[in-house]
């Protein structure tokens, strides 16, 4: 066993009651953020099962403003005392421990695969009820009393501005130009909704963080490693956004609901009146917020602790969030390009050739003879390989064509970079939608970068339909 495996052996036999050995410890291909591990003991009365939620690489630390992996564990207590279903937390990791910052709890069986509770067969009948049990759900961690729980003094109070304000600053700082996200930025500060009583926010309430069965509903409310203090609503805008209704663009809830029986919910088992201007606003909040999350991801792994090849594949979906924020803000007509196939390469093999034999093999031979985590990012690499095949076949005809839209629009030449940089500063200087041409341009932008990124992608759809 390697070291990291003895540590988690020695943890287990002082916390387990009757732990005798670990059997397998195995990466699970969920979690851009935070690791999960289905652990196999065997105990004095027979198998067991667990559950490891490590941080990534293992770090002690964690990003400002968020609550860490212990702080979560807390909240998994707090929020299983009011009636939301929680897994039964045994141990929450110490540095000494030697296994990095986490804790071990129960597994509990449920789907989580938020395409599956979408559009799965056997989920078909608890989709009828899950919208509303989703509401009822997160008005108990509404009410959750920061004070007794102690939770005040270790979670962030944000406000909705405050909130806006640090991603734009974060976004600024990795130093791409992305127009979208600019101009919804400066939307939603000119949109601010009057502020409300702050409560525990959960932060990630969304298809795929809800574990369900199909027969009982929600087994277990998971990721709360966003969890804050702010506007209530912001929860329930995030489940409803585009990127968690895994292609089902007729549910607005999660892929799976309504938003009369999500508001239904919620306001039997809180007592109180939705504002649904509100949930709009942070609809729209949820496609901003999550185009900066990718890139985050793509950050990561130039930066670590873990630099794998699903992060990179995950910046590039920012496209995705950024056509959503056209689609909700800037409505309408888009003009492409006919694209055309260009080679940086003459010779046989060509660059695609080159490029289709690798992504081949990653689907063919590496998916087939793995499994878990490697065959997930097996899948990964090769959709990374078909973004830079459609890169080779559409990028040429589609920069050109950004390229005249920015040229006019700002009435200034120069490359791609310096154009879209141009474009950023005055949209964060107050350029509104009354410049001509600005829709037709972001529209444009962002459509040809996700039909690059993320062609069947259903916001992408959406667009091409308003064409």
């Amino acid at each position: 066993m390697n070291s990291f495996d003895v540590a988690l052996t020695d943890v287990l036999r002082r916390v387990i009651s009757g732990c005798q050995n670990m059997e397998s410890c195995e990466r699970l291909s969920g979690g851009a953020n935070q690791e999960t591990y289905r652990i196999n003991i065997t105990t004095e009365q027979g198998q067991q099962r667990l559950c490891l939620r490590r941080a990534a690489g293992g770090s002690h630390t964690h990003a400002a403003g968020l609550p860490g992996l212990a702080v979560e564990a807390k909240l998994f207590q707090a929020a299983a005392a009011v009636g939301v279903p929680e897994p039964f937390v045994y141990h929450v990791l110490r540095p000494e421990d030697g296994v990095g910052e986490g804790f071990i709890m129960q597994w509990l069986e449920g789907e989580a695969l938020g395409a599956r509770i979408a559009r799965g067969n056997s989920f078909a009948d608890i989709r009828t009820r899950l919208a509303r049990l989703c509401g009822q759900m997160l008005a108990r961690i509404h009410r959750v009393d920061l004070d007794i729980t102690g939770l005040r003094s270790a979670l962030t109070e944000r406000d909705a501005s405050t909130i806006i304000q640090l991603s734009w600053e974060l976004y600024r700082s990795y130093g791409t130009p992305q127009p979208m996200i600019d101009f919804t930025a400066r939307w939603l500060l000119d949109h601010l909704p009057e502020r409300v009583p702050p409560t525990l926010v959960h932060g990630d309430f969304r298809n795929g963080n809800v574990m369900v069965d199909p027969t009982t509903g929600i087994v277990a409310v998971l990721d709360w490693e966003g969890a804050h203090i702010g506007d209530p609503m912001r929860d329930l805008g995030w489940l409803c956004t585009n990127s968690w209704r895994f292609g089902v663009t007729e549910r607005v809830v999660g892929g799976f609901g309504e938003l009369d029986d999500l508001i239904a919910g919620y306001e039997a088992e809180s007592g109180t009146r939705v504002d649904r201007d509100r949930v709009k606003f942070w609809i729209v909040y949820g496609s901003y917020n999550w185009s900066i999350g990718c890139l985050t991801m793509a950050n990561h792994y130039r930066t670590g602790p873990d630099a794998t090849v699903e992060r990179p594949g995950i910046g590039r979906r920012s496209s995705e969030c950024q056509v959503d924020c056209a689609n909700l803000l800037i409505p309408g007509p888009i003009v492409l390009p006919d694209p055309y196939t260009t080679f940086t390469n003459p010779d046989m093999p060509t660059d695609n050739e080159l490029l289709t034999s690798v992504r081949d093999f990653l689907r063919g031979d590496v998916m087939t003879s793995t499994s878990g985590r490697t065959q997930f990012l097996a899948r990964v690499a090769g959709n990374s390989l078909d973004i830079l095949l459609r890169e080779n076949e559409l990028g040429t005809a589609y920069r050109a064509g950004e390229r005249t839209y920015l040229s006019r629009l700002l009435n200034l030449d120069g490359d791609l970079f310096t154009l879209r940089q141009s474009l950023c500063e005055r949209l964060r200087a107050g350029m509104t939608l009354d410049t001509t041409g600005l829709a037709e341009s972001l529209r444009y932008l962002t459509l040809t970068q996700a039909l690059i990124d993320q062609p069947n992608y259903s916001g992408v759809k959406t667009a091409l339909a308003a064409r």
